[in-house]
């Protein structure tokens, strides 16, 4: 019974993700065309580069917190 659940869950996944692919034409991104058109794009990409950098920042001063509490722990 669990495999046939299985493999029915596992039909419907595929077949939304066939559905999505066809319904968005492969050579035409409307959004990005609107945007670049726009000069949007690059507030786009700003924000972007900005919350990458913070996520990346806040990543490497975890880990010197993190190797702080391990050195602190071993003495």
């Amino acid at each position: 019974m669990k495999k046939i659940i299985f493999l029915i869950g596992f039909i419907l996944v595929f077949s939304l993700n066939l559905f999505a692919q066809q319904s968005v034409d492969q050579n035409t991104v409307e959004m990005a065309d609107q945007l670049r058109a726009d000069g949007k794009i690059y507030v786009v990409v700003g924000v972007l580069l900005i919350v990458l950098t913070g996520i990346f920042i806040y990543l490497v001063r975890l880990d010197g917190k993190v190797s702080k509490l391990e050195k602190e722990l071993k003495n």
